[in-house]
């Protein structure tokens, strides 16, 4: 088991990505801890985890809140004794033109996108300093290296974040905090419902794959960057898009 006895959180962990990250991360031996708002979801999940014979706790947590994160690192301290891993995956999507997105609408995207990544990575750090280190890891996007049409709020929170997580890891690599990024193209989660048909097929008509990305696909990237296989790794935004952001 590559992460046995480690203690994890994963944000954003009911559905798509970090319900993925979560089983995953359960079956290699890890102490997974829950991170959403939907009660119903996390206890569920924190339930089926149990049994099939891991470890889970289920928090609610607010990544755009202070207060809910510091809960969140308490609790999981308080629970298992540490913090090894955090993956700041919570993320909202948005499709607004730059001239007609209101500034309720980009505070709104920009306090979990970018804000929620840095409360998790500050309140981690805290944690694993006091412990000799840890491995987190952001979910970036590639519209954090390339812009696409209306996604003004988003890919300029993910910009934010593969900076941030490259200013991170250059600060905090000699105290054993290995700060990293996935940064997903179009991946099959429920973030895309809302888009049309019509929209979907040209994106993944663009995708040298021609297919969609699977969330498992991404977590099994998530998992190399929180185990000690990447234990040279920092600062590295890992692009996962079927090639999209190569060509």
């Amino acid at each position: 088991m590559r992460l046995k006895d480690k203690v994890a959180i994963i944000t954003g962990g009911t559905f798509g990505i970090g319900e993925s990250t979560v089983r995953l991360f359960a079956r290699e031996g890890a102490k997974v801890v829950i991170a959403a708002r939907s009660v119903d979801k996390g206890t569920k999940l924190a339930n089926e985890i149990k049994e099939e014979g891991g470890e889970a706790l289920f928090v609610r947590t607010d990544v755009s809140k202070e207060e809910d994160v510091i809960n969140l690192v308490k609790q999981t301290v308080d629970t298992y004794g540490k913090l090894d891993i955090m993956f700041a995956n919570a993320g909202i999507g948005d499709m607004q033109d730059l001239a007609d997105c209101t500034l309720e609408e980009w505070n709104r995207t920009i306090s979990v996108d970018l804000t929620g990544v840095f409360l998790c990575n500050k309140h981690a750090i805290q944690e694993m300093e006091k412990n000799g280190g840890g491995s987190i890891i952001n979910c970036a996007s590639i519209l954090g290296h390339v812009g696409q049409v209306s996604v003004s709020a988003y890919a300029a929170a993910k910009g934010g974040v593969v900076n941030m997580t490259r200013a991170a890891a250059v600060t905090y690599a000699n105290r054993g905090i290995r700060v990293n990024a996935v940064c997903p193209g179009y991946i099959d989660t429920p973030i895309l419902d809302d888009t049309p048909k019509e929209v979907l097929d040209s994106l993944v008509s663009m995708v040298p794959a021609k297919r969609l990305g699977k969330p498992e696909e991404v977590a099994n990237c998530v998992l190399f960057l929180a185990s000690d296989e990447s234990s040279f790794v920092t600062g590295a935004n890992l692009l996962v898009d079927g090639g999209y952001t190569a060509q």
